[in-house]
């Protein structure tokens, strides 16, 4: 999944659940839940250090979506959207991708076993054709986003 999938998936469970604990409990689990589906990827591993300008423009697309949901549901609703629990939400369902950054990046090898577990998630291989990034790799990415989004805005 791409990131901003993954932060809108953590922004609408930290809007509707009341506890930041399960909130970062349960955005860690829906993260590994959500590399479960059939997804492409921008990054492979054999992306480069310059190439990371991806993931910033994925992360600012991703905050912008969440800053622009929380402004519409705060015209639109009185009901004290606590904006700790989407932090708590945005930050716990990034930090399965966080550690394998630091894994490989950062060189810390104690998060061999995360890194590996979380690679085992994804139904293909890394580098396949099928983790390509384009649009009939990313529908599932494209729907989780659009739930995510409306959860976040309408229900609570």
């Amino acid at each position: 999944m791409i990131l901003t999938t993954h932060i809108l998936s953590g922004a609408a469970l930290g809007a509707n659940v009341q506890n930041p604990w399960v909130v970062a409990g349960l955005s860690v689990v829906l993260h590994f839940f959500l590399d479960l589906f059939p997804h492409g990827d921008y990054l492979n591993k054999k992306s480069r250090l310059r190439e990371f300008w991806k993931v910033a423009v994925d992360l600012t697309v991703g905050f912008s979506i969440i800053t622009a949901a929380i402004f519409i549901r705060g015209l639109t609703s009185n009901d004290g959207l606590d904006t700790r629990n989407i932090a708590v939400g945005v930050f716990f369902s990034l930090f399965p991708d966080a550690t394998t950054f630091f894994y490989i990046w950062m060189k810390m090898k104690f998060l061999k076993p995360v890194k590996y577990f979380h690679e085992r998630l994804h139904r293909q291989e890394n580098g396949s054709p099928k983790r390509e990034f384009h649009f009939k790799n990313n529908l599932w990415d494209i729907l989780i986003s659009l739930v995510s989004l409306i959860a976040l805005i309408v229900l609570h």
